[in-house]
């Protein structure tokens, strides 16, 4: 089974509470559960964290490379504002495919200045708490192809 990071970014800890007409009313323990079961049916194991802190997110990075074979990663409003983590996705030589719950390119116009997405394989937003699902059956097929050289 191939290992796979799921890292959620700041705030997100607060999904089912906060703002739930942008980011719906599931909670991130609710979402890791669904993530731990659709991605055991993609022959994934799926390793969940979250953090509030830039440089936690730029470690369990960095600490990926040397257990996982890619990351699906929320960088919430990071997404917007850090450099250091889209060095750190272009650094860990792993697929990442960066996931939105909300489409931001149609939010305020701050949220359209996206850092981290074009160091990232891929991006996923829009959909929901289903952008993570989304993200990991892509992961899989970017996995599988490896596999089969492309």
């Amino acid at each position: 089974m191939k290992k796979v990071l799921v890292l959620h970014g700041p705030n997100l800890n607060l999904l089912g509470e906060r703002e739930p007409e942008v980011y719906g009313t599931m909670t991130l323990e609710t979402i890791d559960a669904r993530l731990q079961e659709g991605g055991g049916r993609l022959g994934l194991e799926v390793n969940a964290r979250q953090s509030n802190h830039e440089g936690e997110l730029i470690d369990a990075l960095h600490g990926a490379r040397a257990w996982a074979q890619g990351v699906v990663f929320n960088p919430g409003a990071y997404a917007h504002t850090s450099i250091a983590l889209r060095d750190a996705v272009a650094a860990i030589d792993l697929p990442v495919i960066e996931v939105h719950l909300s489409n931001v390119l149609a939010r305020e116009g701050f949220r359209r200045r996206l850092l981290i997405a074009p160091a990232c394989a891929g991006q996923v937003t829009g959909f929901g708490w289903r952008s993570y699902l989304l993200a990991l059956q892509a992961l899989a097929w970017m996995l599988d192809a490896g596999e089969e050289g492309a």
